[in-house]
């Protein structure tokens, strides 16, 4: 970890919130497969008000996707992507909310944004739909890249890295181009770097604890680290070896929240907003002290 930890973003995004402490995004997975919470809010009415509940809690962000990307997940036809995504982001942005579409799909990406979304959360970074660079840059809104090897159903099968720190980086680098060169703004693209896509559990634990390599790259980062399975696998029984469930990983994934806020990410996402909502402002409070 580094040894001066700003405790609040490092840098801001373009048109979206700029509390001083780390932004916090809700998840709203409208799919029956999420490895977390699939089915839960599958249904839109479902979907709208847990959306509304993350926003009352403290939410900043509320991030809607109609496709579960957890490890061989089967991808969803377009149109269901967009029956079961579109109209939970109408609502939620006609009620007000700053809303995020997760999709890899630049047709969905699109109609979502003409629903009300005011960014474009790519798991693909802009790979698996050719379209998605050009749509986001149309549109003039900030847009996550992730990185991001394969889709699901073969992506831990690309788990090979001599430094996961440097080769994200250096895999990267040519997705923020291509970005640029489509007409994104600099002050509008957000870097992920894909927390258990084509990692292993210690590379993971790798990127977190260099967290502060990232950060102080030209973008701002998001941290998407809630309940993944590489915390349950810390979690584990130790007596059984059974790894702990998603719904168990909540506080583990709280203190990754306060270390990630601390070196300056500038969101991170989760499915239960209070606590990190605490999270972030203690991380704030203390970069004061270290400042």
């Amino acid at each position: 970890m580094s040894t001066q930890r700003p405790g609040r973003p490092i840098r801001y995004v373009a048109d979206l919130p700029q509390p001083p402490r780390a932004l916090v995004m809700g998840v709203v997975n409208v799919t029956p497969d999420s490895f977390s919470d699939g089915g839960f809010w599958f249904e839109p009415g479902d979907a709208v008000r847990h959306g509304l509940d993350l926003i009352a809690q403290g939410a900043d962000i509320v991030d809607v996707g109609g496709e579960s990307t957890r490890p061989g997940a089967v991808r969803p036809s377009i149109d269901e992507e967009r029956r079961r995504a579109l109209p939970v982001i109408r609502e939620l942005a006609a009620a007000g909310a700053v809303v995020s579409v997760d999709t890899m799909r630049a047709s969905v990406a699109e109609q979502a944004l003409e629903a009300g979304a005011r960014l474009v959360n790519d798991v693909s970074g802009g790979q698996a739909d050719p379209d998605m660079l050009r749509v986001v840059a149309d549109a003039g809104v900030p847009v996550v890249l992730m990185h991001w090897r394969a889709h699901s159903d073969r992506m831990q099968q690309l788990t090979d890295y001599d430094d996961v720190v440097a080769d994200v980086i250096g895999e990267m680098r040519p997705r923020f181009d291509a970005a640029l060169a489509a007409g994104i703004r600099p002050e509008h693209i957000v870097f992920d770097p894909g927390l258990g896509f084509s990692k292993t559990w210690e590379h993971n634990w790798t990127l977190l604890a260099r967290l502060h390599e990232l950060v102080r790259l030209d973008f701002p980062v998001l941290v998407a680290a809630s309940r993944k399975t590489f915390l349950g696998e810390l979690l584990a029984d130790p007596a059984t070896g059974e790894r702990r469930l998603p719904i168990g990983r909540d506080a583990a994934t709280d203190a990754l929240s306060v270390l990630a806020a601390l070196e300056g990410a500038w969101c991170i996402r989760v499915h239960t907003v209070p606590a990190t909502l605490d999270a972030v402002r203690v991380a704030a409070r203390l970069g004061m002290e270290d400042g």
